[in-house]
C-alpha cells in the first residue's frame, strides 16, 4: 500500500489497544469482568456446537487445500473476531466424554485438571527453575512422591519430571539407560559403539522413535516375539539375551509395556525382572540391562493394589473382579523397574500434555547433569532447579498442576470406580458381542476397557475362522478378504456415528500379525471400542454391539442385492 494512503497513529495509541488482548497485571474489576465475558462467550459458543452426536458441530470435514496457502497477516484484529475464529476451529472435534465415544484411548478432563491449564496459560510458568515457576514447581515435585508412593517406589529416594508425552517418558528411559551403560560419559563423547534396546512386538512405536533420534538406531532395536495375549514372550527373550550376553553384545535396555495400546497387553514385569537379575549374575555383567516399564496407559491400576477384592466394597460384578484382580497381579510390580513413564492424559483423566517420568533412585538423574557455568543466566538462586538434567530447556507446569489437581480430586476411591466402570462396561460389551458365533473377541484375555473384535460373514464361525488366521497360509487369502470385509463394517459404523446415531469405534490396521512357521504373515486388522467416559453406559454398550450386528446385515443385503 503508498504509504501517503496509510491511516497513521502513533505506536502509543495501538498498544493501548493491544493491552486489552492480555489479562490486566493487577487487580482491576473492569478488565477482570472483561476477560471473564470474553471467556465464558468462547465457552458458550462451543457449547453451541455440542449435539447428541459425539463430535463438535456437523458436516465440516475439511480436507486443508488451502491451508498452506495462509500468509502472515498484516493487520490487528479483536478479541471479539478471534473468539469465533477459535471456536471454528473446534468444529468436528471428538467429544470424548459423549457416552457414544469409544475412541482409542483419550480421555475427557476434569474439571480441576481444567483449571490447572487455564492456571498455567495465564500465569505462564516455566519449571526450567523455581524462580520461574513457583509453585507449580512444588506442584511437580508432589505429583512426583504421590505417583511413587501409588507405584511401590520410595518418595523419598525416587525422582522425575513431567515431559513431553509418553514419548518423552521412552526417550528419557533410553536416555538414563545408555549413561548407566557407559558410566556417565555419552553427554560428553557421544555413542561410539552399537548397543541394543529390548522390547516386546506389542510395544508402543514410541520405542522406534527413541532409537532412531537418540542415535542407537533402529536396526538395534530388539522386537521379542509377542504371545497370544500381548505380552512378550519370556522364553523368547531369555533365548535372546544368552545369545546376546554370550556374543559380547551390549544391552542397555529392556522395556516392558504395561498396558499396550491395542491390547492392553501386560508384559510380566516381575519376570523380567528376576530373568535379568538371574542372567547377570550367570553372565557377570558388569552394566546389567537397564528395565523401564511403559505403564502410561496401565499405571492408574495400581489404585487397586490394596483394594479388598475379597469383600469387594465398591460392588463390582464377578467378571470385572476378576479383570480387575487380574490385572493388577501383573502391575502390581511396578515398583521393580528402574523407571516408568506415565500418562495422565490417557487414563488419569487430565488434558494434553500430561506425562511424567518416574526413576527409582533419583541420584541416577545425576548422570543427565549439565554444568551450571553453561547456563550463566539461569540457577543463581531457588532451590529446585530440573533444567539442569532434564532434555526440555523450557516446560510448562501445567501437566504437573493438572495430574496433581486429578489425584487430590479422586484419590483411589475416586480412580477405582472410574476404572472400575470402564472395566466393567468392556466387559459387558464383551458379552454382547461374544453372544454372537459371527463375532470373535481377540483380546478376551487381557482385561483393560479396550475391546478388539473382528466381525465375519455368513456361513463363517468365527473362533475356527480367527483360528485358521492366526498360523494358517493357505487361509490367506480369507484373511485379507475378512480384512477388507471388517473395514467395511467400521465405516457404516462409523457413519451412522457421525450422523448421531451409532457409538463411535476405533481401527487398527494390524492387531497382531499371522505367523506362518516363524514367517511374518499378512496384518490382522480388527475393530476396536476404547471405553475410558464416566458416561458410557450399558444402553451405549448395547447401542455399540447392535449397530455392528446391523451393519453386517446390512451388508449381507447390499451383497445379496448385487448377484
Amino acid at each position: 500500500m503508498p504509504r501517503e494512503n496509510q491511516e497513521r497513529h502513533h505506536y502509543s495509541e495501538v498498544l493501548e489497544q493491544l493491552k486489552t488482548c492480555f489479562p490486566y497485571p493487577v487487580s482491576n474489576p473492569v478488565m477482570d469482568g472483561y476477560f471473564i465475558h470474553a471467556m465464558s462467550r468462547f465457552l458458550d459458543k462451543v457449547d453451541d456446537l455440542k449435539s447428541a452426536v459425539p463430535i463438535l458441530g456437523l458436516g465440516d470435514q475439511r480436507p486443508y487445500l488451502n491451508s498452506q496457502a495462509s500468509a502472515f497477516p498484516e493487520e490487528l484484529s479483536t478479541v471479539q473476531e478471534l473468539t469465533g475464529v477459535l471456536v471454528d476451529y473446534c468444529r468436528g472435534m471428538p467429544v470424548w466424554g459423549h457416552p457414544n465415544s469409544q475412541v482409542n484411548v483419550v480421555p475427557t478432563t476434569s474439571i480441576p485438571s481444567i483449571m490447572a491449564f487455564m492456571a498455567g496459560a495465564i500465569y505462564n510458568p516455566n519449571i526450567i527453575w523455581d524462580e520461574y515457576s513457583a509453585r507449580f514447581a512444588e506442584a511437580e515435585i508432589e505429583a512426583v512422591a504421590m505417583v511413587s508412593d501409588l507405584v511401590g517406589y520410595d518418595p523419598q529416594q525416587s525422582g522425575g519430571v513431567f515431559t513431553f508425552s509418553g514419548t518423552g517418558t521412552i526417550f528419557y528411559g533410553v536416555k538414563l539407560a545408555l549413561e548407566r551403560l557407559f558410566g556417565g560419559r555419552l553427554m560428553q563423547q557421544g555413542l561410539r559403539e552399537e548397543v541394543k534396546i529390548v522390547a516386546s512386538a506389542s510395544a508402543h512405536y514410541a520405542k522406534l522413535n527413541a532409537a532412531g533420534w537418540l542415535g542407537v538406531g533402529m536396526r538395534n532395536l530388539v522386537a521379542i516375539p509377542a504371545t497370544r495375549d500381548s505380552e512378550m514372550s519370556l522364553p523368547d527373550l531369555e533365548d535372546y539375551l544368552r545369545q546376546a550376553f554370550g556374543a559380547g553384545e551390549k544391552v542397555a535396555l529392556i522395556i516392558a509395556t504395561m498396558g499396550t495400546t491395542d491390547a492392553f497387553g501386560l508384559d510380566d514385569l516381575a519376570g523380567i525382572v528376576q530373568l535379568r537379575d538371574q542372567l547377570s549374575q550367570e553372565y557377570r555383567l558388569a552394566a546389567p540391562p537397564y528395565i523401564h516399564a511403559d505403564a502410561v496407559i496401565g499405571w492408574i491400576w495400581a489404585v487397586f493394589r490394596d483394594y479388598d477384592f475379597d469383600h469387594n466394597p465398591l460392588g463390582f460384578r464377578g467378571r470385572t473382579l476378576r479383570a480387575l484382580r487380574d490385572s493388577v497381579l501383573r502391575l502390581s510390580s511396578l515398583g521393580q523397574a528402574d523407571s516408568l513413564g506415565v500418562d495422565f492424559h490417557k487414563t488419569g483423566y487430565a488434558p494434553y500434555i500430561s506425562s511424567a517420568f518416574l526413576v527409582r533412585d533419583r541420584r541416577h538423574l545425576t548422570l543427565l547433569c549439565r554444568e551450571p557455568d553453561k547456563m550463566p543466566y539461569l540457577y543463581q538462586f531457588g532451590h529446585y532447579r530440573p533444567g539442569i538434567y532434564t532434555l526440555e530447556c523450557s516446560r510448562p507446569g501445567t501437566g504437573a498442576l493438572a495430574a496433581l489437581a486429578s489425584m487430590r480430586l479422586f484419590g483411589k476411591k475416586g480412580y477405582r470406580v472410574l476404572i472400575g466402570h470402564i472395566v466393567e462396561m468392556a466387559q459387558t460389551l464383551r458379552e454382547r458381542l461374544e453372544a454372537h458365533p459371527f463375532i470373535d473377541v481377540l483380546n478376551d484375555f487381557n482385561y483393560g476397557p479396550v475391546t478388539l473384535f473382528r466381525v465375519y460373514p455368513q456361513g463363517v464361525e468365527a473362533r475356527q475362522a480367527f483360528a485358521r488366521e492366526l498360523s494358517d497360509p493357505a487361509y490367506r487369502e480369507a484373511l485379507e478378504r475378512h480384512n477388507h470385509y471388517n473395514r467395511r463394517i467400521f465405516e457404516l459404523v462409523r457413519e451412522r456415528a457421525m450422523r448421531g446415531e451409532g457409538v463411535l469405534l476405533s481401527w487398527t490396521n494390524a492387531y497382531r500379525h499371522a505367523d506362518y512357521d516363524g514367517e511374518p504373515g499378512p496384518p490382522i486388522a480388527a475393530l476396536k471400542s476404547f471405553i475410558l467416559s464416566p458416561w458410557t453406559d450399558v444402553a451405549a454398550v448395547d447401542l455399540a454391539a447392535r449397530q455392528v450386528v446391523e451393519a453386517r446385515e446390512q451388508l449381507a443385503a447390499e451383497e445379496g442385492s448385487e448377484q
